[in-house]
């Protein structure tokens, strides 16, 4: 393949931030909506994720609520807060 259409073929593949929003929206609810799972999908430590997850205020499924409900809400205001 010519040098010219392999870089097109480059500029066509998007690079794509899993931090962002919607993907990491998305990948929560493809992870089951469970923090521990996306946290080994992400390679990070679930309080990182947790983290993640409340800067963008990614409702906490119902078994996620009860096990880091306190830690989400306390990372919550103090974003809320400091206004990060």
């Amino acid at each position: 393949m010519p040098r010219r259409e392999c870089n097109r073929e480059r500029d066509r593949e998007s690079v794509v931030d899993p931090t962002d929003r919607c993907v990491l929206e998305r990948n929560y609810d493809y992870a089951q909506k469970n923090v521990r799972l996306l946290s080994m999908w992400y390679e990070c430590e679930p309080k990182r994720m947790l983290e993640l997850l409340a800067k963008y205020d990614i409702e906490l499924s119902r078994n996620d609520e009860r096990q880091f409900g306190t830690y989400y809400r306390s990372v919550q205001q103090h974003a809320n807060s400091f206004g990060e």
